[in-house]
């Protein structure tokens, strides 16, 4: 089949029709920043949950930790178009690993509201890539229904 026939009956491959991108998000931290604001517990309280707080006891290198959910919480809010307003803030988003250590977000009830009322979704997927090296961290979000 030529390439023209292929992309003109793209409705006859339901897969690609199922998986509609509604949103992207991108965010790139320094680390040296983290660094300097985590010796502030306030800080901490402020943007991260009780979950990654209690996460973070198990890991060395925490300025590279705090990075990169700092990263992906703000990734997630530019993938739905809001920013941190509208009544969404950096502690409603909660960044979790699975046993092999990929990450993805924590769906709260608040957020499913937050999505339903922009987007009259009742399901959605995020899917989230986290990196770091020695001076960034940076976090990517694609948001799907």
């Amino acid at each position: 089949m030529d390439l023209k026939k292929l992309l003109k009956n793209l409705k006859d491959y339901p897969i690609i029709n199922f998986m509609k991108i509604i949103g992207i998000g991108v965010d790139l931290v320094e680390n040296a920043r983290i660094k300097r604001l985590i010796k502030n517990d306030n800080f901490i309280d402020r943007v991260f949950t009780k979950k990654e707080i209690n996460n973070s006891k198990k890991i060395k290198n925490l300025s590279a930790y705090f990075a990169k959910r700092f990263a992906a919480k703000e990734a997630f809010s530019k993938a739905i178009g809001t920013g941190f307003r509208n009544n969404l803030n950096l502690k409603d988003i909660s960044i979790e690993n699975d046993k092999l250590g990929k990450p993805s977000f924590l769906i709260t009830d608040k957020l499913k509201k937050i999505l339903k009322k922009k987007f009259n979704l009742n399901a959605s997927n995020f899917f989230l890539s986290i990196s770091d090296e020695k001076k960034y961290s940076i976090a990517f979000v694609i948001f799907k229904n």
